[in-house]
């Protein structure tokens, strides 16, 4: 029996980290700040990182990220080489679903996908739009008839800087992408503020990322309370990561500086309207 009371008070003295689970999220490989991105020695960083680590503390486990290409995460997951699987949808590849009882958490974040275009060229009609960038992979939604037709001849980039690149060079007429994520890219990393511009006239498409996971619907559960509970924590890092920016408003896409000057602009111009004559 002694050497059991060894292993026991052991374990009772193991750090709590030590003795958690581990469950394996997978995640894409790519560029998608400031939602997710790798740094430089490979770590997983931006706003899902934080959430789900946040959860992790919250809920005792721990969480171990692997990054694959994009259309390797779900072979992934079935195979069970990974737990879960962020960012996912229950309405995203439908066919290579099939068969498959996958569950999904509530909404973690929500996101527009649509077209970037150069401010001169905001406002026009769809039928200006003759050559859509797009990055290899992406499924422009709202643009299959046009496309089906031949009015609209697809660009296909390998990343987005080079998608990015291709519509500022004006090659075509616009580029498709998370608007959030590309307007970050322009402003931040690009150094080109506001030289490509979210145009709401055209199709575009809203949606929400969510974790999903094929064995631990337990887990999914849990998850949804700690978005309920920790609601504050996390608006809270979807406010410090902007990843949410002004998703509701006529500012979609616009940095924050110049949404402020044109609010200014609109209460200076409504200051400065006559007064309603009034019977």
């Amino acid at each position: 029996m002694k050497p059991v009371r060894l292993c026991l008070l052991s374990a009772i003295l193991l750090p709590l980290d030590a003795l958690a689970q581990t469950y394996v999220v997978g995640v894409e490989d790519l560029p998608f700040a400031p939602h997710y991105s790798l740094d430089g020695e490979g770590q997983y960083r931006g706003f899902a990182r934080e959430v789900l680590d946040a959860f992790a503390a919250d809920s005792g486990i721990s969480l171990s990220y692997e990054a694959l290409p994009v259309d390797q995460l779900l072979p992934a997951l079935q195979r069970g080489e990974i737990d879960f699987k962020y960012p996912d949808s229950s309405h995203w590849a439908g066919a290579q679903k099939a068969g498959m009882t996958l569950h999904y958490s509530q909404a973690v974040v929500d996101y527009v996908d649509g077209v970037l275009v150069a401010p001169q060229r905001q406002g026009q009609a769809l039928e200006s739009i003759r050559r859509l960038a797009m990055v290899q992979g992406w499924t422009p939604r709202g643009y299959e008839q046009p496309i089906d037709s031949g009015q609209i001849q697809l660009s296909y980039s390998d990343d987005l800087r080079q998608m990015i690149r291709q519509a500022l060079k004006q090659d075509t007429d616009g580029a498709y992408f998370n608007v959030v994520v590309a307007t970050h890219y322009l402003d931040n990393i690009r150094a080109r503020p506001g030289a490509l511009v979210f145009d709401p006239k055209l199709p575009h498409t809203r949606g929400s990322f969510h974790l999903s996971s094929l064995h631990h619907p337990q887990l999914i559960a849990r998850f949804d309370r700690f978005l309920a509970e920790h609601s504050a924590q996390v608006a809270a890092l979807k406010a410090s990561y902007r990843v949410e920016a002004n998703l509701n408003s006529d500012y979609i896409g616009l940095e924050q500086w110049k949404v402020d000057f044109l609010e200014r602009q609109k209460e200076k111009a409504g200051a400065q309207a006559p007064a309603s004559s009034r019977p």
